[in-house]
């Protein structure tokens, strides 16, 4: 019998890029209803910087989907999620707050 190992073991997660650099890896599947475009959703999120992994911002947020109420990348990154899942989304500065760290004008 052979001898498993965790990477054996561990589910294979998704990778998808989206137009813009955007990637998002899906951490764990869902299950249920997915999000839809101009649809109410609440997010729990962790916010950490790409260069070092610095934590600056965690919470929870609702917000309609697609309707430009928050940073075009969690418009993006969140479209068709389902209930349950969980992503890490890497957002590019152009599809986040800019080379400044401040929302686009």
């Amino acid at each position: 019998r052979a001898a498993s190992t965790d990477d054996e073991a561990a589910p294979k997660k998704k990778r998808k890029t989206f137009p813009g650099g955007l990637v998002a890896t899906i951490l764990q599947p869902g299950s249920g209803k997915t999000a839809q475009n101009r649809k109410k959703i609440t997010m729990k999120y962790v916010g950490t910087l790409a260069k070092n992994g610095r934590e600056f911002d965690r919470g929870k947020i609702a917000f309609r989907l697609g309707a430009g109420e928050v940073i075009k990348g969690w418009d993006v990154g969140c479209a068709g999620m389902a209930v349950g899942e969980r992503r890490q989304l890497f957002i590019p500065a152009k599809l986040g707050y800019g080379k400044r760290g401040a929302p686009p004008d």
